[in-house]
């Protein structure tokens, strides 16, 4: 059964650590991800990693502060996110496609259920 499955979310305060972690089964993708989504705004791109070279994406408002991972024997993917702020507050999502590079959620076929990420100032 093709899915993905999210962990790490928490409540954390501003300027500390959270690591995110999605498992994948079923088959494997090109490229996975992290979108958020806060409340009331629209889903966001964070970060994703290609599957082959390894190449990693960041958005403005993360790079810097987060670093995506891969490792492709148990198909997983990794979002180290370090001095997070208030406004990182979201829900959390792994996706995975096969659009190398994209930052567009509607580019990705495949997603997780979401995880929460709360951070007080």
């Amino acid at each position: 059964q093709l899915q993905l499955v999210e962990s790490g979310g928490g409540l954390v305060q501003a300027g500390g650590s959270l690591r995110l972690s999605c498992a994948a089964s079923g088959r494997t993708f090109r490229i996975m991800g992290w979108f958020r989504q806060a409340p009331g705004k629209e889903r966001e791109f964070v970060s994703a990693v290609s599957r082959s070279s390894g190449t990693t994406f960041y958005a403005s408002s993360v790079k810097g502060r987060a670093t995506i991972s891969r490792d492709n024997a148990k198909n997983t993917a990794s979002l180290q996110m370090n001095n997070l702020k208030p406004e990182d507050t979201a829900v959390y999502y792994c996706a995975a496609g096969a659009v190398i590079g994209s930052r567009v959620a509607n580019e990705y076929a495949y997603w997780g259920q979401g995880t929460q990420v709360t951070v007080s100032s």
